[in-house]
């Protein structure tokens, strides 16, 4: 008898401990990720998925992603379902997704909705970019200094104050160590097409552009450039590993400590919805590691510019500034508004293209 009640005490025992586990497991804090290309891509997605895995390794959080996701209707559908499913926390991470972000916010009270480079905020969803447009600078001064016929190519995504703010901050960089420089610019309407974008980067070489920097997910530009004997600079991560004789260097994302911080931010309860913009004093953007082509007093020189970025001392977009036409368009002891930038819609001069 005595055995008998011990074995069913022990059955309980083990039940009551998988009964814990299982409610352990159920109560964790379930965050979604949606990927608007392949985290293979080695890029823009890739970069989001590294973080991902920062936040998988916390104890108490449950994370999942949908990779390659359109924007548009595709994008609502995802959304929907992982609200449906009971996940705490969903990032959105391409601007083509804030409409439909808004609308299933709107529907799903509850949940926390975070979308990344866009404007919109709800009671329940915020929004969120990085300073990148600093780290573009500072490549900027790199391929400035490495051009030697004073032409540098861009092939660029969209036309949309991101992406335009991207190639104004460079352009100001380039012409921060070679005044006479210029940057051609060609739209491919891409964010990750590995093939029209090694093409774009082709259509730039063949008239005369010897460096090749980027606004796109994949490596195609820079395989192209070191195809022709050319430089490049890449975005997104280190992609140096595609085009190690071309590769100056790329502006870096590193969303990981900011990730981190609003999970923790939710399952605390201290969550709010707010447009948040860190740069590179919170280590959210910087530079990849300079190739070895690239000199060491380029690299100084850099690396101080650096320096004054982070402490505040030097402010990419401060006056005087022109556009293409020669028009002032931040005056001399003046700095752009992060709503002026967050709505930039012209370029600056010394760009050759339009934002068509």
């Amino acid at each position: 008898m005595r055995k008998g009640c011990l074995l069913l005490g022990m059955i309980f025992l083990v039940w009551m401990v998988g009964a814990g586990g299982a409610g352990a497991a159920d109560e964790a804090l379930k965050v979604g990720f949606i990927y608007v290309s392949p985290v293979g891509d080695a890029g823009w997605s890739y970069a989001h998925e590294q973080a991902r895995l920062a936040v998988e390794a916390l104890e108490g959080v449950r994370t999942a992603f949908v990779e390659d996701v359109r924007e548009g209707p595709d994008s609502e559908r995802v959304m929907r379902n992982m609200a449906r499913k009971g996940y705490d926390l969903i990032f959105a991470t391409s601007y083509g997704y804030m409409d439909s972000m808004l609308k299933v916010a709107g529907e799903f009270p509850d949940t926390v909705f975070m979308h990344c480079s866009g404007y919109k905020l709800a009671p329940n969803m915020g929004n969120y970019f990085g300073r990148i447009y600093q780290a573009r600078y500072l490549s900027g001064m790199a391929a400035g200094a490495m051009t030697r016929g004073g032409q540098i190519g861009y092939v660029a995504a969209f036309p949309i104050p991101e992406v335009i703010r991207g190639i104004n901050a460079f352009t100001i960089g380039v012409r921060a160590v070679n005044p006479k420089a210029t940057v051609r610019v060609v739209w491919t309407k891409t964010w990750y097409d590995p093939a029209t974008e090694k093409e774009a980067a082709k259509s730039l070489l063949d008239v005369g552009c010897d460096v090749i920097a980027q606004h796109q997910d994949s490596p195609g530009p820079q395989e192209a450039a070191q195809e022709r004997g050319a430089y490049s600079v890449g975005y997104n991560t280190d992609m140096s590993a595609f085009a190690p004789r071309a590769h100056l260097t790329a502006a870096v994302w590193n969303w990981a400590p900011f990730y981190l911080e609003v999970v923790e931010s939710v399952r605390n309860g201290t969550w709010k919805s707010t447009a948040a913009w860190p740069g590179m004093e919170k280590g959210i953007v910087g530079l990849a590691p300079f190739g070895p082509m690239v000199p060491e007093s380029v690299k100084t020189r850099i690396e101080q510019e650096k320096a004054r970025l982070i402490n505040g001392e030097t402010r990419v977009f401060a006056g005087p500034i022109k556009d293409q036409q020669g028009n002032l368009k931040i005056a001399a002891g003046e700095t752009a508004s992060d709503e002026a930038l967050l709505g930039m819609t012209w370029l600056v001069e010394g760009v050759v293209g339009t934002t068509e």
